[in-house]
């Protein structure tokens, strides 16, 4: 699949939805929610790429690390990459409808899978979405649930059972989605959870449990205290609440807190493996990719999807050859460029 015939395709495919920029940034699109923007000013979605771009890295090429291992088990999986595919809904109101919600969801969870990785699936407040995520799910023998915080507990047990029957190697909540008003128009109420709500959710399951849209050290300390299996740091897109920091910024505090009791994952304006290399080291042990795969998804379905996996894969891997890391654990902070 060649990336850039895909990107054309898929300019094509979502024309009035996105623009497919040259740098996927924010800011011709500030402010389209729905759509692919971020929400208001759009200062959450650009600032997440900016945190990136701020930092720099060592080169490093006096070593003998030819052939560096990106392989990583999360999940009790063993992948060949740390780079999944983010919980994506909404392939009509968001991106035009040019596929329909199955066949983008779909491409996102058996393309990952292709890629050597895993795909997630969303939950939005139409069930029939859930469901073709669910059937995606059954389909490549794999992937991960979030769901939204609804304030009913009961139906996002539910939910959980669902995707435990799917298949699911692991599930959570998406808390960030906690003050989405499209939710409670549509009669499903969300919300912020407390602690005990949390381990009541927890204790429900068998499955690895997630908490998406960690932004504050505190938090994530509560996240442990709960007994959650792994976060993921994140501003949900820069979609819900402007004037955000970065995820890239607030990483480095949460992973000083939390660092080695809980797996932590982070999203937010990965445009390339040199992204992720940087994310990881900055503590990540995984990172989850959005708007690059919708549009992948758009432009050429599963093998667009698979391709943007692979490149980043690879250009990870060109990224821990010229900065000395034969595997992911060594990609530590001594990669990092401070003045």
């Amino acid at each position: 699949m060649d990336v850039k015939s895909m990107q054309v395709t898929a300019k094509k495919r979502m024309e009035g939805y996105c623009r497919v920029c040259p740098i996927c940034n924010g800011r011709a699109c500030a402010g389209e929610v729905p759509g692919m923007g971020g929400t208001g000013t759009g200062e959450a979605f650009t600032e997440n790429v900016r945190a990136l771009a701020r930092i720099k890295l060592n080169m490093r090429t006096v070593h003998d690390g030819l052939e560096p291992d990106t392989n990583a088990v999360l999940f009790g999986q063993q992948l060949k990459s740390p780079i999944m595919g983010a919980p994506i809904t909404g392939s009509g109101i968001n991106a035009g409808g040019a596929i329909t919600e199955l066949e983008m969801i779909s491409g996102i969870v058996e393309g990952s899978k292709l890629g050597g990785s895993l795909g997630w699936i969303g939950d939005p407040a139409n069930p029939s979405m859930y469901e073709d995520g669910l059937a995606a799910i059954r389909a490549a023998g794999q992937g991960i649930a979030i769901i939204k915080p609804r304030i009913d507990q009961q139906e996002i047990l539910q939910l959980f059972k669902l995707a435990e029957q799917a298949g699911a190697v692991a599930l959570g909540l998406d808390l960030d989605g906690a003050g989405l008003i499209t939710m409670a128009l549509k009669g499903q109420p969300v919300g912020p959870k407390t602690v005990s709500q949390l381990k009541e959710l927890i204790s429900a399951t068998s499955l690895p449990f997630i908490v998406k849209g960690i932004m504050t050290p505190d938090e994530a300390i509560k996240c442990v205290e709960a007994g959650v299996s792994a976060i993921v740091v994140s501003n949900h897109g820069g979609r819900v609440l402007d004037h955000t920091p970065g995820a890239a910024d607030v990483l480095p505090a949460i992973v000083k807190a939390v660092k080695g009791k809980i797996t932590i994952l982070v999203d937010g304006g990965v445009r390339s493996g040199t992204d992720v290399l940087k994310l990881l080291a900055l503590g990540a042990e995984g990172v989850l990719i959005g708007r690059p795969l919708i549009v992948a998804a758009y432009g050429g379905g599963v093998e667009g999807v698979q391709a943007v996996i692979e490149k980043y894969t690879a250009q990870l891997r060109a990224a821990m050859i010229l900065t000395g890391c034969k595997s992911l654990k060594m990609i530590t902070a001594d990669v990092l460029f401070k003045e």
